[in-house]
């Protein structure tokens, strides 16, 4: 096998040190180590300019990282309006939130076709292509018109719908046929295999998606969250608690994780459960995203009211129930957060894998480790079924759910850790990508459309 050449719409800054909590990029990262390897993709800034424009690149740690830069109207019809408009709701089974234009759909076209031409001429006969994320379906078949032959593989971190929601897309079929262009299409979970494989079967199409659940490097994140639960930080959150118990929520501000539900759900615990007043405290890490979109801006001042009203009908002169911070915190911080919590309250309504509940299965101390109370309909949910799983819609199961954490004994503690975290450490990051790219080698090569 050739260099690998990861795909992807942004590419994290090799240079930043605060690294995001969860996400595609922490999941690629132990992918790119200890090979020739490139990451391909967007810079994060706009640029005026005619034609293509012109890569940069950047090389860290034995990693070329090239990028380009988009235009304002290239980013608003590809990223902002189509990927994260239309794309993003119904893949998380939002159909009434998508807001579909033709022009959108032609620029996320055109976009895909810009980094086609601009990625051709960086290629090798031997590279292995792979490419994630719904922001790129088309580029595979972008790249095949362009006369590629070398494998292509695909990895979507979203869920995946059935037939009966995606075909609300206009052109779905479409997105479909490029799909084909790909040797092989990863997902999270087997759900999501037979989805997308359902959808390609109703359209004739060859059934070519398989479940790669992706995974940390939990040796890492743990020796991060030794380091950081002594930080100055996390005494200063200690202190703060003043022996309360912390139950912890950490999650991108979107629709999809369940926010709302969530808060419901805690003040169902405090309502139903009088004897936690004053004995536990919930944190909720919810970093502002996409905060120009008006979805978003609703969602927080939803939460905002959620927070105002919980408190003020709850709170003591000395004790607040929730605390709901929404900028980023360094993810060597969080570590040492996570590695604090009694119970980690991790609640989507939808979600493709969720990296952050493996996270903290891999902080927890295992002579005392804490609680993971998860959502059904994370796609970590079918291989952490040890956790304490909850309908995230239903407040009462939520609370009855942390009601349990918080008074669970420290034999069953250690019990639901150990299956948990034999599960964490057996699918890592490093072997997610090593099984998907074995399988990509293994699979019948696509061949090339000739270019129009």
């Amino acid at each position: 096998m050739g260099r690998l050449i990861i795909v992807s719409n942004r590419v994290p800054s090799p240079r930043e040190r605060t690294q995001p909590a969860g996400g595609l990029a922490v999941g690629l990262r132990d992918a790119v180590r200890g090979g020739s390897s490139m990451w391909f993709g967007w810079s994060g800034n706009q640029a005026e300019g005619e034609g293509d424009p012109e890569p940069s690149f950047d090389t860290v740690d034995g990693v070329t990282y090239a990028t380009i830069d988009l235009t304002e109207s290239q980013h608003e019809g590809f990223y902002q309006n189509f990927s994260n408009g239309i794309l993003w709701p119904l893949f998380h089974y939002r159909v009434g939130l998508m807001n579909y234009s033709r022009r959108d759909w032609q620029i996320y076209l055109e976009v895909n076709a810009l980094f086609a031409r601009t990625l051709v001429p960086l290629l090798k006969p031997d590279d292995v292509v792979w490419v994630h994320d719904y922001h790129l379906f088309p580029l595979g078949q972008a790249l095949r018109d362009l006369g590629v032959t070398t494998r292509i593989g695909f990895f979507l971190h979203i869920p995946v719908p059935p037939w009966s929601l995606v075909r609300s897309l206009p052109g779905a079929e479409l997105l479909l046929e490029d799909l084909q262009a790909y040797d092989l299409i990863g997902v999270q979970t087997d759900e999501d295999a037979d989805n997308l494989n359902q959808s390609f079967r109703v359209n004739g199409l060859t059934e070519r998606a398989r479940a790669f659940p992706i995974g940390i490097d939990p040796h890492e994140f743990r020796a991060q969250a030794e380091a950081g639960v002594g930080s100055d930080e996390a005494e200063r959150l200690r202190a703060s608690l003043r022996g309360a118990a912390l139950v912890l929520g950490v999650d991108r501000l979107d629709y999809s994780k369940g926010l709302p539900e969530r808060f419901r759900g805690y003040e169902a615990l405090i309502a139903r459960y009088p004897e936690h007043r004053g004995k536990v405290t919930f944190l909720q890490v919810a970093p502002v995203s996409r905060g120009d979109v008006e979805e978003y801006r609703l969602l927080r001042r939803q939460l905002d009211e959620l927070t105002g009203r919980i408190n003020g009908a709850y709170a003591e002169f000395d004790w607040t129930p929730i605390r709901y911070i929404t900028r980023p915190i360094a993810r060597d911080i969080l570590a040492g957060f996570y590695r604090m919590a009694d119970v980690a309250l991790i609640t989507p309504l939808r979600d493709g894998m969720n990296l952050v509940a493996k996270e903290y299965i891999a902080a927890q101390d295992g002579e005392s480790p804490g609680v993971l109370v998860l959502s059904h309909f994370a796609g970590a949910a079918p291989e952490l079924d040890e956790a304490v799983l909850v309908n995230p819609y239903d407040a009462d199961e939520i609370a009855d759910a942390l009601h349990q954490a918080l008074t669970m004994g420290l034999d069953e503690r250690k019990a639901r850790w150990r299956k948990l975290d034999a599960e964490v450490r057996r699918t890592t990051a490093g072997s997610w990508a090593r099984d998907f790219l074995q399988a990509l080698d293994e699979a019948q090569a696509t061949p090339a459309t000739p270019a129009a």
